[in-house]
């Protein structure tokens, strides 16, 4: 699929089916946010998968959208590693861009993925929940899956009224 095309079609899934998620494809989505731009090439992301449905039944209580957590067969827990950081607005911008080419990865294997910001609400919990680093730092949880299929569509504002 052309990369414009790729980008046009996704969609924030929020619905899976119970259908798991090869260990595979996690890693190729992995891999296409570690291929993101950062900084000094720095790399400041950091992962924690989440597959185990007690982590994700602790996770699911920190966020209004709980239920999405739970039911995806795999989460994505997206850190900033404040040590590997030279210039925090750049190093989250990089982490943006990693966590966008993961959710474009996903849609390429026809899965479904969101990114989940309301959490971070909880980032505290959610870092003592996953063992992470003391130097890592919140910025997303993804949910991936199979979609349930059904139609989904977005619009888009005209470049016009973008541009000053």
């Amino acid at each position: 699929m052309d990369v414009l095309d790729l980008i046009k079609s996704r969609r924030s899934v929020r619905e899976f089916t119970s259908e798991d998620v090869a260990e595979e494809a996690v890693r190729e989505i992995l891999e296409a946010g570690r291929w993101a731009p950062s900084g000094l090439n720095n790399q400041p992301w950091r992962f924690s998968i989440v597959r185990n449905p007690k982590v994700k039944g602790g996770l699911s209580k920190l966020t209004h959208y709980g239920e999405v957590i739970q039911c995806a067969p795999v989460c994505i827990a997206v850190f900033l590693d404040k040590a590997a950081s030279y210039d925090r607005t750049k190093d989250v911008l990089a982490v943006g861009a990693c966590i966008q080419n993961m959710l474009l990865a996903a849609h390429s294997r026809q899965l479904g993925a969101v990114w989940l910001g309301e959490i971070l609400k909880n980032k505290d919990a959610v870092k003592r929940i996953l063992n992470a680093p003391e130097s890592c730092e919140l910025m997303a949880v993804v949910a991936l899956g199979h979609p349930v299929e059904k139609k989904r569509s977005s619009d888009r504002k005209p470049i016009k009224e973008l541009l000053f």
